[in-house]
């Protein structure tokens, strides 16, 4: 995966200090500031970009060129500037607001899919902060369905209803089966141990579909459209690249 594209906006003097310790331990992010800030600049490695006139001007560009987006900017303000910009989940950047104070690090957009969420743990660990998190798999410690394994090469393989409607199922704690036949075993990173409505199995025949709402099924085997039917809604296929079994 390539290195995500990091922008730090600030458009005032508490919010230009905070982005200015990020900056510092986060050499690969650019520092974007008003430009009423620019003479008064310290000497920083971070490649600098003045905004020129007002924000709202500057956050289509912002959106084209980068990949996370961290803004030092009201909450209330950050969702009226980005609104026009919205496509959809899978296409949409990492958005996080951050408070002049520093206190609060919070993902607005794209939390999985576009790794805010992620993003919002390390930067508030950065500042010694608080990552307000309010996505339910992460509020609730259990399965990213969209996103499982994607740091291992994993590809989701399902129509997107079908990952709406088992994404709820895994949050509202009911038995979901999870089949391994291939990929790394390590994909399960949180501290907290495995939800108990999670049950594992290693072979998808060996799975009683009657007894679980939904199947997550991380294989290497072609599923016959006569099995993606008889699951209806309640199927999401994980592929991991060839070579990884351990």
């Amino acid at each position: 995966m390539t290195e995500p594209r990091i922008v730090l906006v600030a458009i005032t003097k508490h919010g230009l200090s905070q982005a200015l310790r990020l900056a510092a331990q986060l050499p690969e992010a650019h520092l974007a500031v008003s430009e009423k800030f620019a003479a008064d600049l310290p000497d920083i490695a971070n490649p600098i970009e003045i905004l020129s006139g007002a924000l709202r001007a500057n956050i289509g560009r912002l959106f084209e060129n980068y990949d996370q987006l961290v803004m030092f900017i009201s909450l209330g303000a950050v969702v009226r500037l980005i609104a026009p910009y919205l496509k959809s989940k899978d296409e949409d950047l990492g958005v996080v607001v951050i408070d002049d104070a520093g206190k609060f690090v919070i993902p607005v957009l794209s939390g999985h899919v576009g790794g805010a969420n992620a993003f919002a743990e390390r930067l508030a660990a950065l500042l010694d902060a608080q990552a307000v998190l309010t996505t339910a798999s992460d509020v609730g410690k259990t399965i990213p369905v969209d996103i499982l394994g994607r740091e291992l090469g994993w590809r989701v393989e399902a129509p997107k209803i079908n990952i709406t409607r088992v994404s709820a199922h895994v949050v509202n704690e009911e038995p979901i089966a999870l089949v391994q036949e291939a990929g790394a075993k390590n994909w399960w990173s949180r501290p907290t141990p495995l939800p108990g409505n999670i049950h594992l199995f290693e072979r998808f025949e060996e799975v009683d579909l009657d007894r679980y709402r939904a199947v997550l099924w991380v294989t290497r085997r072609d599923i016959e459209p006569g099995c993606w039917d008889k699951l209806a809604e309640r199927l999401v296929v994980y592929r991991p690249p060839l070579g990884q079994d351990s």
